[in-house]
């Protein structure tokens, strides 16, 4: 990599990177004046039929076990083959599910365990490598499925920091170059009415887009206490969401879905931001539990987002697109400034003929019928490349909420900072444990 590396290098790439399947034309105009071709997919219910396609599952917990689930339920002769964790005790309850849900039947010799049990998976003879470890992990296990030559499906977010991030777009520009289909967990681009909407949007239905709000506020996640029979490696691991190394924090490991959701119809990354955030409620780890940052484009629009997780306040996950014309909330609407329906998603009716209230694929399940799809077709896709700039987009708005300073693109892209510690065991973990505090210590006056 290049020392200094150049943010329109890597956000014209990224930008350019479409949403997975067969493709129509779409147009989008801008601000900026031009026309440009954007990509909108043609969704399966199922994806094709062909030779049998074995995959491997790096990550038994249960959005682990979710993903084999969803790949299974993608389309026929589909098997997942080879389970990695580095708990026995996730992979014995990722096999029992999958061998009651699907009649999935995996040897106990093909079951690894370990730090190194994602090398055993890659290179267990499956074609295409499920990943969902903690997001730590996923640069290194990415970076060794594209040098296997593997198809990818990876959870959000694909990094923690900026110099995981470095990483995944590098191994993403190898997997294109290598035609490796890759789907990275935004399911959002998958999900159909998201995707009608951004048709339209682009269409220009609510003209030049001048801004934009996103939330996902909601109660507490979850956690772990600790246990006197674990390790601290073993309890940072089994408490993963709530430390900042492992998940790097839930502005980049939750809210990433409605930011790039931004990003994905705004048809641009922001070049810096001003955030601010705080914890009150957490009972373990290093995070926050509340984030609001301000976004600003190159042109001068802003977006903000807010994300928490605190119970027993108001919830929200959404998002807002406005332009000259009118706004949408990006899902199933679109509205004048007057608030009047100018156009809503077609959703499908039921067996009385009443429209159901989502979509007739789960968008779980179609990130899996379109990566088979694009295996099968040989219509790569790879959405790799996008999600890591969403991911950057994350650190950066986290980067700035913990320290206080306004934070670049270019800062971020080109930071050294790398989270977690060096010496990976089950004993003490070497990692920085207080929460952050930004600005300046306070001095009372005297």
């Amino acid at each position: 990599m290049d020392k200094e590396i150049s943010r329109r290098g890597f956000v014209g790439a990224a930008v350019a990177a479409g949403v997975a399947g067969a493709a129509i034309p779409a147009f989008l105009t801008g601000c900026s004046g031009p026309r440009r071709e954007v990509v909108v997919p043609v969704f399966l219910d199922e994806a094709p039929d062909g030779p049998l396609l074995t995959a491997g599952l790096i990550g038994c917990g249960g959005r682990g076990t979710g993903a084999a689930l969803d790949f299974l339920n993608a389309g026929p002769n589909l098997k997942v083959t080879a389970l990695g964790d580095v708990f026995a005790d996730r992979i014995d309850a990722c096999r029992e599910r999958l061998n009651r849900d699907k009649g999935q039947e995996i040897p106990p010799e093909r079951c690894f365990v370990g730090f190194d049990a994602y090398e055993k998976v890659i290179h267990s003879g499956v074609d295409v490598v499920l990943m969902a470890t903690p997001p730590f992990f996923r640069p290194e296990h990415f970076a060794a499925a594209v040098d296997a030559r593997k198809h990818v499906f990876m959870e959000k977010p694909v990094c923690v920091d900026p110099t995981g991030a470095r990483a995944v777009i590098v191994a993403a520009r190898k997997a294109e170059g290598l035609a490796l289909s890759v789907v990275t967990g935004t399911q959002r681009r998958h999900q159909r009415d998201y995707v009608a909407t951004y048709k339209e949007v682009a269409q220009g239905r609510i003209g030049d887009l001048v801004s934009a709000t996103c939330y996902w506020n909601q109660g507490k996640l979850w956690h772990r206490d600790p246990n006197p029979a674990w390790t601290e490696m073993e309890y940072m691991l089994r408490d993963w969401v709530n430390w900042c190394w492992l998940s790097g924090d839930h502005i980049v490991e939750q809210h990433i879905h409605n930011l790039d959701v931004v990003h994905w119809f705004m048809g641009e990354y922001p070049v810096s931001a001003v955030g601010f955030g705080s914890r009150h409620r957490r009972v373990t780890g290093d995070q926050y539990d509340n984030f609001s940052v301000d976004f600003v484009f190159e042109d001068g629009r802003r977006f903000h987002s807010m994300c928490r997780q605190i119970d027993g306040c108001h919830n929200n996950i959404s998002e807002r697109i406005q332009g000259t014309r009118g706004w949408s909330n990006c899902q199933n609407l679109i509205a004048d400034h007057a608030g009047n329906e100018l156009w809503t998603y077609p959703y499908p009716l039921d067996d009385d003929g009443t429209p159901m209230t989502s979509v007739k694929v789960s968008p779980f399940v179609q990130e899996h019928i379109n990566l088979v799809t694009a295996i099968r077709t040989d219509r790569t896709i790879n959405e790799a490349e996008a999600t890591a700039m969403s991911t950057l987009v994350a650190i950066m708005g986290r980067m700035s909420a913990y320290t206080g300073r306004e934070v670049t693109m270019d800062e971020a892209m080109n930071s050294d900072l790398k989270l977690g510690p060096k010496v990976f065991a089950f004993g003490p973990v070497d990692v920085p444990k207080e929460v952050p505090v930004p600005g300046q210590p306070y001095e009372p006056r005297s």
